[in-house]
């Protein structure tokens, strides 16, 4: 026994008892095994894409061969150009890409605007009104779709893109609570300072407020591009004309056309309809996951 020295743990000593080394091993086993889990739900996920991405550069033949065969014996690239021989694809490109920036400039617009309101001005029942903005988003999209179809059938507006981009205009309930949520976060004596020197609330939000919330509003941005690219519902109901069909509607062309299904064809279609999402992803990956973490502040 020694006296008059403190006891410290050795180097391959923990505080709990256990040998140092075993510590490790165990948090190195518990951090490969979480790795592997996430590996295969990744290749889960994957299968899919990589059965599309395949099946559209075969033949309709190697196709529907059982089992299923992945890597095709003669790769056919003159699927991609033929799917713009058969169809107006590059018409469907070009309004997907209108109604899309359209929605786009209509929701940050929208949005911005009725955040700003909420975050930073003052009137009898703010928080009443917000709170009713946030039940709507428990409220579905078909819900309302026979209302908005009576009403934009009364002013004309069917077969155009005027029921899918000036929605957007009023906002989009979750971006507003994105904007509110942002703009609280800003400190209180810029717009003091702003407005001792005369500028107006117009000009606060334009030359303040609007430049200082450019993680926000590519945030939203980005939610809006998937949400208006990928969105099949509304054109469905409120367009006719097939030559206003955005992609995700001239893709059922390919099912309706011709008596035999031509799957190589409709995956290509399929493959350059998801090129755009996919590489805004791998682009913009860090603010698309940041749109989560700027709503956590509060006042």
């Amino acid at each position: 026994m020694q006296t008059g020295k403190q006891y410290l743990p050795t180097a391959v000593e923990s505080t709990q008892g256990y040998p140092r080394t075993a510590v490790l091993y165990r948090n190195m086993m518990k951090t490969t095994g979480l790795y592997l889990v996430l590996l295969l739900g990744a290749v889960l996920f994957m299968v899919p894409f990589l059965w599309m991405l395949s099946s559209s550069l075969k033949s309709l033949a190697e196709v529907q061969t059982w089992p299923v065969v992945w890597l095709p014996s003669e790769i056919l690239w003159q699927n991609y150009p033929e799917v713009f021989v058969r169809t107006p694809f590059a018409r469907y490109l070009l309004n997907s890409t209108i109604i899309t920036f359209g929605g786009i400039i209509g929701t940050i617009v929208g949005s911005s605007l009725a955040g700003f309101g909420f975050a930073r001005m003052r009137f009898p029942g703010r928080n009443v009104l917000f709170f009713v903005n946030l039940t709507t988003l428990m409220l579905p999209a078909w819900v309302v779709i026979v209302p908005h179809f009576m009403m934009f059938s009364a002013v004309g507006w069917l077969d155009t893109y005027l029921p899918l981009i000036v929605p957007a205009f009023f906002g989009n309930p979750f971006h507003i609570f994105l904007y509110r949520q942002y703009f609280l976060g800003i400190p209180q004596e810029l717009e003091d300072a702003a407005q001792i020197d005369g500028a107006s609330i117009w000009r606060i939000f334009l030359q303040i407020f609007m430049p200082m919330s450019k993680p926000v509003t590519a945030t939203v941005a980005i939610f809006a591009f998937y949400s208006y690219w990928n969105d099949l519902i509304y054109p469905l109901v409120y367009l006719q004309s097939q030559l206003k069909f955005p992609v995700s509607l001239g893709l059922r062309m390919f099912q309706t056309s011709n008596a035999v299904v031509d799957i190589p064809l409709m995956m290509a279609a399929s493959v350059m309809a998801l090129l755009p999402c996919v590489l805004l992803f791998l682009f913009a990956q860090r603010l698309f996951m940041q749109g989560a973490v700027i709503t956590g502040v509060e006042k």
